[in-house]
């Protein structure tokens, strides 16, 4: 009997004291839950350290907890209502830290991807703006009659041959920028290369796009990418013109963080600028910016970069090194277009390069198609193969051991150049081509892919 009451006494103890623990743990979680912001999921909030700056800064703080302070203020206003626009979606579209970079593929900063943004449709810009490409005329008037005139017809009857995920969308959505980075994040890009006119400059087609410089970068910073300029050919663009580009372009968004610079083989770290078209300007004028002793000179001041030439013809090797550039670049997607484009000069371009100290950047693509806005080009579409196109021209280029490889391109759509998503569709008589029997993303997986193997093999190299 008495062992009983021992035991009974020690089970109703024990139960009590289980019970206090009990109310002790859910006190304390009632008080953590008053603690916890209402609108917290799991986790926190992602990049509250990384949000872009509200506004231009020249100064870059250190301190985790400044960025932390700047990121929840609700004080700060944007300079433009689409900066505005840009960041509230950014804020409502953030995801935990963590989980974004397990799923995105890290950046490679020797990946860079020629990315347009001159897109435009009735929702953000009044008006479609290139999805309405018109049909370009051949140049022989016998040939240009044989080929339909007009223009395309947005959204169902776009100036491309393959049809955008994101329909016909435009530039300046916040939504379809951030699409777009996370795009090309996912396929290991490092670095955007922005298609660029001066402020109040437009292609023919176009309309300015500077104004929209500032969110790229934001967006591009959010996703850890790097953003450097294609500066586009225009009207009168020469030395002093060039000379002031350069300066607006480092002077307004040099101190972003997304701003890229590239490391030399000196240590040095500055701007790199794509120059499209850069031929058309003879190497005497480019000379007056690009040497030392040239009478708008650039080197050795604040505004010092590395400028990459395009090369189109083989001549054009000479004159770029006469001019004073830096590098050269090929751009064009199609194998066989031009001396530059074609894989296998690769190997000795890569050798003039190496031996005049220029570096060389080959272009590569996916395919070629434009006959959607040159219905008489036939001759220069390039098939992808189901992306065995974009394989071989990854190859090539691996095979030349360059310091960087460009991709042809990220969206630009009426030359079928993209890597952008894409789905099939038709529409009326109108059937657009599409990645099948693949997946829209194919050819994001294929960049990353390549870019994986191309970091694996440059670490080969510098062993």
């Amino acid at each position: 009997i008495l062992n009983y009451d021992i035991m009974a006494r020690f089970r109703r103890r024990t139960c009590i004291i289980l019970l206090l623990f009990i109310l002790f743990i859910c006190s304390i979680m009632m008080a953590l839950k008053t603690l916890r912001p209402d609108r917290a999921g799991f986790g926190d909030p992602f990049g509250l350290g990384l949000l872009p700056e509200l506004q231009q800064r020249t100064v870059l703080l250190d301190s985790k907890q400044n960025s932390l302070n700047r990121a929840q203020g609700d004080t700060v206003t944007r300079v433009s209502n689409l900066h505005s626009i840009t960041v509230n979606t950014m804020k409502a579209s953030m995801s935990p830290l963590k989980k974004l970079e397990e799923e995105l593929s890290s950046p490679n900063y020797n990946f860079h991807i020629f990315y347009y943004t001159w897109y435009g449709n009735p929702q953000f810009d009044g008006k479609y703006i290139h999805w309405n490409h018109p049909l370009l005329p051949h140049w022989d008037p016998k040939i240009a009659n044989n080929y339909p005139k007009g223009r395309h017809n947005p959204p169902e009857d776009i100036g491309a041959n393959f049809y955008p995920e994101l329909g016909s969308y435009s530039s300046k959505d916040p939504a379809v920028i951030e699409a777009h980075m996370k795009q090309m994040r996912s396929a290991s890009t490092g670095v955007i290369v922005l298609s660029w006119y001066p402020p109040g400059m437009a292609d023919e087609n176009g309309e300015p796009t500077d104004d929209l410089v500032p969110v790229v970068l934001d967006y591009a910073h959010k996703y850890n990418l790097k953003v450097t300029f294609h500066i586009e050919p225009y009207k009168d663009r020469d030395d002093r013109s060039m000379y002031h580009n350069v300066k607006y372009i480092i002077d307004k968004y040099g101190s972003h963080p997304a701003f890229y610079r590239h490391k030399t083989s000196t240590g040095r770290l500055l701007p790199l600028f794509y120059v499209y078209d850069s031929y058309v300007t003879i190497p005497e004028i480019w000379a007056n910016l690009l040497t030392v002793s040239g009478s708008q000179s650039i080197r050795n001041t604040p505004y010092d970069a590395l400028f990459i030439a395009l090369l189109v013809e083989e001549r054009h090797k000479h004159d770029i090194h006469r001019s004073g550039f830096d590098g050269m670049y090929t751009y064009f997607a199609t194998n066989g277009f031009s001396y530059g484009s074609s894989h296998h000069n690769w190997a000795s371009l890569k050798a003039f390069c190496d031996s005049n100290n220029l570096m060389f950047i080959p272009s590569v693509g996916p395919g070629y198609i434009d006959t959607s806005i040159r219905p008489w080009n036939n001759h220069n579409t390039r098939n992808r193969v189901n992306g065995k196109y974009y394989e071989t021209a990854f190859s090539a280029a691996l095979l030349v051991r360059p310091e960087i490889i460009s991709i042809t391109s990220f969206n630009e759509w009426h030359e079928g150049t993209q890597i952008e998503k894409a789905v099939p569709k038709r529409t009326g008589q109108v059937v657009y081509l599409d990645y099948k029997p693949h997946k829209p993303n194919v050819y994001l997986e294929l960049t990353q892919k390549w870019s994986e193997k191309y970091r694996k093999e440059q670490e080969q190299w510098l062993m």
